[in-house]
């Protein structure tokens, strides 16, 4: 950590906290487990929440036992997802039509601590927590993203790891499926009281995930499409003793995964996935993923009576990857290669497996280093005049990220399908950049609670300091300095308010208006993404029904467009256009209801979204290529209007089934209007999945799961080189044991 760092940090914490420490005197506690990596809190919290928040629990998490997380978020409405590569290992994620690409356009957190990449200088969610260690996920839309930050524009995601348990216990589930896949996750834990009634907590957990894919690739080497995953993490817990007068609590937690992924963003044209849609180019064959992420946090809380508590947290997050995969085949991008193949047909010869000259496929080594690291603490009290209660919560975050790129392209030769290196480039000749953001920020969150109405006012500033250095690819140590630096700095301050009306112990009436704000990268003259943001709705809570309807209207000033390996064309990646206004409203619905029949529950789930407009409403050219020459009324890519999850189950004492379908209707993958146009179009599908679970004992039971039951061929993305197809009908055996 940088001294100015470490300054910043230590004298902010130090100011929030001291009034921590003023008021803790001669209070006395019960002690008690104290969560402190949750946002909304539990589920019976949201009939009171003033905005649309949502929690998958560890029961709705257990009822598919899925492991690709894009798979659970199509129960959350509001959610928009587009699959990758059938596992969700690199989720693209968006919130309210904010925007799919690697999940940069939302807040992620894992136990309420950021955690892309570089949530500032480069949000690309690269790395994404492991489905399989969480025990539930919080999604926040509205106003109840503004505590979380910086990106409100959509929301946040929450991902909430496993909890230590209170006592000794202990997880297996080992799983075999199709494609040679074998998935294991364990976890054990425990937590001892000493003779003076301090207490020490543990848990030890491990997913060890691998596959050989769904597809092939052509030519006489061939070989899998699969990956291989180690993931562990390790939590410490001590808390003092419960006599104490005040509760105290240290928490550490420290996470390492190691990925290796056959995965390329090299599609098919739509003729050859017409004929074999699970194949791959030659061309594609050395396309490697690689990566590791260490995960470092630690956590002091303290808690004075049910007044108030505080806490702080102490993070830092590496992460390290290489996409070596194709860049380029005959001087022409893939993507221009796979959408004409006839102009391009030497090109495309090239690619399948046709002889070539020396250099004419070009593989970029994506080499890129990030780290993140901050201190974030947050003061709560519980406060009360008269009738009226008050619950305050304020907070600051001081962050540090960078980006460092350190890219290299070497060219092959194709010889009868068989890849032949013919130049290998020197580390660092492609790109050679640093990209880093130096932030704070705070925020002020309260709820009002008098009679039937609760009002839930916040606001959020942010101070970010962004820059970019570029370095020459002739200069791989660096020495000379950089060639060219580009800064940019942003203050905003970032409102918001939700009010909830109780009609009665059912119904609810509730309305939120906040900011919503993206910031740009680092360097860009892209200006910052802002939008006005409302929301209104009705809920209704009872034992056996619950059934919420909301509208939501996000109104862009501007909406910020970002060159991607992804998204593709249109400048070097991490260039930023500015859209201007854009509208994306919409209706959010959800209902579920138990047709409990004697000694079986039969729980029916039904969710859906219904974007009825997400709209350019400015005219201009733009040379990002998902938007391309834009008219009034052209609409957004990757969002479909209509989205439908039903689910329904059959529950005993010792067995379970349940089946889920899922719909997405017709979205275009370039911005447009009118007849939709073949070629940047997705049609709609419905893709079931099922799972049914025999308990032997309370500490054995097993499972058989199908993903896409029905084995639907359906086509996930366009960008950014020809179109890539979702998982087909895989299916689990599973054994699970408990202790």
């Amino acid at each position: 950590m940088t001294p100015t760092f470490l300054r910043r940090a230590g004298t902010s914490a130090a100011f929030l906290l001291l009034p921590v420490f003023v008021l803790a005197q001669d209070v006395t506690k019960d002690l008690e487990e104290i969560d402190t990596v949750t946002i909304i809190g539990n589920r019976s919290d949201l009939a009171d929440v003033p905005g649309s928040a949502h929690i998958v629990n560890a029961q709705e998490l257990a009822e598919f036992a899925q492991s690709d997380v894009l798979r659970v978020l199509r129960s959350v409405p509001g959610v928009y997802v587009q699959e990758e590569e059938g596992f969700g290992l690199r989720p693209n994620i968006g919130i309210r039509g904010s925007g799919l690409d690697r999940s940069s356009r939302i807040a992620l957190l894992e136990d309420g601590v950021l955690i892309a990449p570089a949530p500032y200088a480069a949000a690309s969610a690269y790395y994404f927590p492991m489905q399989r260690r969480m025990s539930a996920i919080e999604v926040l839309k509205g106003p109840a993203s503004i505590a979380v930050g910086p990106r409100t524009t959509g929301g946040a995601l929450n991902m909430i790891s496993t909890p230590i348990p209170d006592a000794m216990g202990a997880t297996a589930d080992l799983r075999l499926g199709d494609h040679s896949t074998l998935d294991a996750h364990i976890n054990v834990g425990n937590s001892h009281t000493g003779n003076g009634g301090e207490r020490f907590s543990w848990l030890l957990e491990t997913v060890q995930a691998k596959s050989d894919g769904f597809k092939s690739i052509e030519g006489p080497v061939g070989g899998h499409t699969g990956f291989n995953v180690k993931d562990y993490v390790a939590k410490f817990q001590l808390d003092n003793a419960s006599t104490s007068a005040v509760y105290q609590s240290l928490r550490v937690k420290l996470g390492y995964t190691d990925q290796f992924s056959n995965e390329t963003y090299l599609g098919l044209t739509d003729a050859d996935f017409a004929v074999s849609p699970y194949h791959r180019y030659a061309a594609s064959a050395n396309d490697i993923f690689q990566s590791e992420h260490e995960q470092y946090q630690a956590t002091y809380v303290i808690d004075a009576d049910k007044n108030w508590r505080g806490e702080v947290t102490v993070y830092r997050n590496n992460f390290a990857r290489n996409w070596y995969k194709v860049q380029s085949v005959g001087g022409e991008s893939s993507s221009d290669v796979l959408a004409d193949p006839i102009t391009y047909a030497t090109e495309y010869g090239y690619l399948t497996g046709a002889t070539s000259p020396d250099d004419a496929i070009q593989i970029r080594a994506n080499i890129r280093s990030y780290y993140s690291q901050g201190v974030q603490a947050k003061i709560e009290w519980d406060l009360g005049f008269g009738e009226t209660d008050i619950s305050l919560s304020t907070g600051i975050r001081v962050h540090e990220d960078e980006e460092d790129r350190f890219q290299h392209q070497d060219g092959y030769r194709m010889a009868d399908g068989v890849l032949i290196l013919t130049t290998a480039a020197a580390a660092g000749t492609k790109t050679n950049r640093i990209s880093d953001a130096q932030v704070t920020s705070y925020f002020v969150d309260s709820q009002i609670r008098r009679g039937r109405w609760i009002f839930t006012p916040g606001v959020r500033f942010e101070d970010i300091d962004l820059a970019r250095y570029d370095y020459s690819t002739a200069d791989p140590n660096r020495t000379s300095g950089p060639t060219q630096i580009r800064t940019n700095s942003i203050q905003v301050v970032i409102p918001g308010a939700g009010v909830l009306y109780r009609l009665n112990e059912q119904w609810r009436v509730l309305a939120g208006l906040h900011k919503g704000f993206n910031p740009p990268g680092p360097g860009s003259s892209a200006k910052e993404e802002s939008s006005v943001n409302f929301e209104a709705g009705v809920r209704y809570h009872s034992a056996g029904l619950r059934f919420e309807s909301i509208y939501f209207r996000n109104d862009y000033d501007n909406l910020v467009g970002t060159v991607t390996d992804s998204t593709g064309g249109g400048g070097q990646i991490g260039d930023q256009f500015d859209g201007g206004e854009v509208i994306v409203s919409g209706l959010e619905l959800s209902t579920n209801y138990n047709f409990g029949m004697g000694s079986f529950d039969i729980p029916v789930d039904l969710k859906y979204t219904w974007t009825n407009e997400a709209e350019f409403k400015n005219a201009f050219d733009s040379s990002f290529d998902p938007w391309g020459r834009v008219e009034i009324g052209d609409a957004l890519p990757y969002i479909p209007e209509h989205q439908l999850r039903v689910s329904a189950g059959l529950q005993g004492d010792r067995f379970r089934v349940n089946v889920a379908a899922n719909y997405v209707g017709k979205m275009r993958t370039r911005a447009g209007q009118g007849a939709y146009d073949p070629a940047d179009t997705i049609q709609s599908h419905v893709v079931w999945d099922a799972i049914a679970t025999w308990n032997f004992s309370e500490h054995l039971s097993t499972y058989i799961k199908i993903d896409n039951l029905f084995d639907e061929t359906y086509i996930v993305a366009r960008r950014p080189a020809g179109v890539r197809p979702g998982l087909p009908r895989t299916a689990y055996v599973g054994l699970t044991f408990r202790l």
